[in-house]
């Protein structure tokens, strides 16, 4: 979203004085002018970044020590230029999600762009400059964090709310200075967009007035829309449509997902495997029962199967399908001190690996519930089912945003983030959670 930096009354100095439109047009006049200020400044700044992080390090190499100059340094110019433009559109990917602050992205990303350019050259075998490539990814870096240290004292996008039906919940959400509009239409000017509760019985007056909005160019949006882009949730009042106009995920992704899956799962399962023996080994040494936990979960499309990890509790028999003993509490007494670090870790959920192998599981999506649990949550909570339309997951975006949980009332929640994963089922919402993921490793957020 842009933002808004300046007053209303200072707003009314971008309106010509010789402007004679309608209240709506005006309003839309400041935010045209606001938005394309902001877009000049986006690519004055990427234009820049480019200048000292690529062509820079290019010109310091070819004046420092010319001898070396070549084709070495000249592939280098163009797969650092190429890396720096992915970088940039991956970092700006991941701002469009909610909950991002973009400082937390900025290495993750460019380490990946610049990584890929690497790797591209290895293959090929093609001859490039090292110090072009460390150079241009330090500084890549070090402008990038700059900006967002420079910006973060910027205010919060404006936005104006009708006070009619539940567009007002709105303003419970933070990140966001909202607006309460008024039919006299002044307090429009300089929002960035106008929500409204579009279901709700409006007065003709308010009817006009959004009709009069939207056809001078200011965006309405209703409010469940907004509500979703801040929170990361969808409300489950009722099944809803994915950006495509289908309850289904995306097919041909969902296609290419389980591929990359077990290619990378038996990758992965050969790397890790003289990890996995020891781990096995300390498990068994260190309390009494079997290595893996075995329990039944619900996973693709309502299908029973057997999830395996490395058991974390102590074993107490054949119990593990009744519903008081598949919830996990907080400090849950029955985990074992070696558990606690395999939960924390997320070391213990590795043995899963072999459910992906066998197109069970994805390394990313909804969590499996145990079967016990699934059918409880059924009872509850309405369309707790359409959370199986996507492989479950290792990862997925209520686990890096909610943790774990268990009782029904936090399950609904969580029910909300699975919800907006499978509505905005992604390649890029997956990048997303594997770097949550990695930082959820490092932090142990949501281990129980």
């Amino acid at each position: 979203m842009a933002e808004t930096d300046i007053s209303i009354d200072a707003q009314e100095t971008l309106i010509p004085e010789d402007f004679d439109g309608t209240l709506p047009e005006r309003t839309a006049l400041v935010r045209r002018t606001l938005v394309l200020g902001r877009q000049r400044l986006l690519r004055w700044k990427f234009i820049a970044g480019f200048a000292v992080a690529v062509v820079l390090p290019w010109l310091v190499r070819n004046i420092v020590v010319p001898e070396v100059s070549g084709a070495s340094l000249d592939n280098a110019f163009i797969g650092t230029g190429l890396a720096l433009i992915i970088g940039y559109y991956l970092l700006r990917s991941f701002s469009n999600f909610p909950g991002v602050r973009g400082g937390g992205y900025i290495l993750p990303s460019f380490a990946a762009s610049y990584g890929v350019v690497l790797a591209w050259f290895f293959f090929l075998r093609l001859d490039y400059s090292r110090f072009q490539f460390i150079a241009s990814f330090a500084i890549a870096c070090a402008w990038y964090y700059s900006d967002f240290f420079a910006s973060r004292r910027r205010r919060r996008p404006t936005i104006g709310v009708v006070p009619l039906g539940q567009a007002p919940a709105l303003r419970d959400v933070d990140g966001v200075n909202w607006r309460d509009l008024d039919l006299d239409g002044n307090d429009a000017i300089g929002c960035e967009s106008i929500v409204a509760d579009l279901r709700a019985d409006m007065p003709d007056e308010w009817e006009r007035f959004l009709a009069d909005h939207a056809i001078a160019g200011v965006p309405v949006h209703h409010y469940k829309q907004v509500q979703e882009s801040l929170t990361g949730r969808v409300q489950i009042e009722h099944l809803s449509e994915n950006n495509f106009g289908s309850l289904s995920p995306e097919h041909i992704y969902l296609q290419f997902k389980q591929v990359v899956d077990v290619v990378t799962a038996i990758f992965a399962g050969l790397l890790l495997l003289p990890v996995l023996l020891p781990v096995a080994l300390m498990v068994r040494l260190t309390s009494p029962g079997p290595a893996l936990f075995k329990q039944k979960r619900i996973g693709f499309r309502g299908q029973p199967f057997t999830v395996y990890k490395f058991r974390t509790m102590r074993h107490e028999g054949d119990g593990g399908d009744r519903r008081e003993t598949a919830i996990t509490h907080d400090n849950d007494s029955r985990i074992t001190p070696l558990g606690a670090f395999l939960r924390r870790s997320r070391i213990d959920e590795l043995p899963q690996i072999w459910n992906i192998m066998r197109g069970q599981m994805s390394w990313i999506g909804p969590r499996p519930e145990a079967y016990v649990l699934s059918q409880w949550y059924e009872e509850e909570l309405p369309f707790y089912r359409y959370r199986h339309i996507v492989r479950p997951g290792i990862t997925g975006w209520a686990q890096v945003n909610q943790g774990h949980v268990a009782d029904v009332a936090d399950v609904l929640w969580k029910l909300q983030y699975d919800f907006y994963y499978i509505k905005y089922f992604s390649p890029w919402l997956d990048l997303l959670i594997v770097l949550r993921t990695l930082r959820t490793m490092l932090t142990g957020f949501g281990a129980r």
